[in-house]
């Protein structure tokens, strides 16, 4: 059964959760620290968690190491060199996102720190997909999801907290809040754009041509990913942008909330029906 495939997936998607998270995040922090006037101290917070979502990502690493070990697909069993470079790049990208953290704490602003642990993030969600992806081109669609997971994952999450910023630090500006809603909302759409294009091609190693995802055993999922998961993100992110553009960061902050969920709910779909039944949406 479709239910039963996807929670024999979980140690993979609890993976794909964790490190959007961490690598999102951090990325949000390369973007506060070169086009915001972010305080420090939010942006050191967000690199922090950002940091401690990749340790948790690394301790979960182990479980899935191997290869198929559910009955289920989860890629090819062949010990490659991916498998080896995925869990020392998380480990490195925890140190540089703490490192990058505690300098800002210091009140020392080093972009440089910041992209290099992103440039070590994007590392590790390559060599994930090099270890799951299949044929060279299913590595390569399964790089660009596992890329915007990432971005909408960990994006909500820093935009959420920034909202929280406004809350005690009511002087803010409103720009930064106004962007990362933006670039959310972007980000969301571009989700819509491959969910299309993936659904129509039957894109993943077991795709389904012609829309026949939106009607076959698994609808439902791929249905409650389209509407719970992108859809209505979408909405909710534009009406962020708008409440932040007359400064109701109560109302802003709470709309991010609901998207954080939302947002949540759809990667672990995603992540479920890539690692349970080899579909990208």
């Amino acid at each position: 059964m479709p239910a039963e495939q996807i929670a024999a997936s979980l140690a993979y998607v609890n993976w794909t959760v964790l490190t959007g998270l961490a690598v999102g995040s951090l990325g949000a922090v390369v973007l506060g620290m070169l086009r915001t006037s972010a305080t420090k101290g939010y942006l050191g917070f967000v690199a922090l968690t950002s940091a401690a979502f990749g340790w948790l990502a690394w301790l979960s690493d182990s479980g899935v190491a191997g290869g198929p070990q559910f009955g289920v697909w989860i890629g090819p069993a062949v010990e490659n060199v991916w498998r080896t470079v995925r869990p020392v790049a998380l480990g490195l990208f925890s140190v540089l996102a703490l490192v990058n953290a505690l300098g800002l704490f210091w009140g020392a602003r080093s972009p440089l720190v910041a992209l290099s642990g992103l440039a070590v993030g994007l590392l590790v969600l390559v060599a994930a997909a090099g270890s799951w992806g299949g044929s060279f081109l299913d590595e390569i669609l399964l790089f660009v999801q596992l890329v915007v997971l990432a971005a909408a994952t960990g994006g909500v999450w820093a935009a959420m907290i920034l909202g929280h910023w406004y809350l005690v630090t009511p002087k803010l500006p409103e720009a930064p809040l106004i962007l990362f809603a933006r670039v959310l909302t972007g980000v969301v759409a571009l989700q819509l754009g491959l969910f299309v294009a993936w659904v129509a091609t039957g894109a993943g190693p077991e795709g389904i041509a012609g829309l026949g995802a939106l009607t076959g055993t698994w609808a439902l999922f791929v249905w409650l990913r389209l509407v719970v998961g992108i859809v209505f993100p979408l909405i909710v992110s534009w009406a962020a942008i708008q409440t932040a553009r007359t400064r109701s960061m109560e109302s802003a902050t709470g709309l991010l909330y609901i998207n954080v969920g939302t947002i949540a709910a759809g990667t672990i779909l995603a992540a479920g029906l890539y690692f349970g039944a080899g579909l990208l949406v």
